[in-house]
């Protein structure tokens, strides 16, 4: 009797541990699915912010761009990669969710490194037509 009650009980917590692992598995999966979303939404917004805009520098890690009027992009203080008036003021986020992002020029060539708060990072490239 005692063997059959422990059989139970190993047959037991060994489903509830296939089970949790099944389940482990899954919000893994989908954490990297929600990133990868972000990831190419930011790509596809920045890709249409960035159109017919001219290069006009990188300084102190923001990009700065003219589109009609002056535009800056950057990482905010809050975690958040957005888009403003040259002066910082206004707010459109377009990421959230970064612990750090790295902005460099080479020429009319940029490159946006964002660094995530979960871990990992991925990078931006973008070429200004030239003028």
């Amino acid at each position: 009797m005692e063997s059959l009650i422990a059989l139970l009980v190993l047959s037991g917590t060994f489903l509830l541990f296939l089970s949790m692992t099944r389940l482990f598995h899954e919000e893994v999966k989908q954490a990297t699915v929600d990133n990868t979303q972000d990831w190419q939404l930011f790509c596809n917004l920045m890709r249409a912010e960035l159109e017919g805009t001219t290069l006009d520098r990188v300084e102190g890690n923001y990009l700065y761009v003219n589109k009609k009027v002056p535009l800056r992009f950057g990482l905010s203080s809050r975690g958040d990669f957005r888009k403003t008036n040259a002066d910082g003021r206004g707010y459109q986020p377009i990421i959230h969710h970064l612990k750090k992002a790295e902005i460099s020029q080479k020429g009319q060539k940029i490159k946006i490194v964002l660094f995530f708060e979960k871990g990992g990072s991925r990078t931006f490239l973008y070429r200004f037509l030239e003028e």
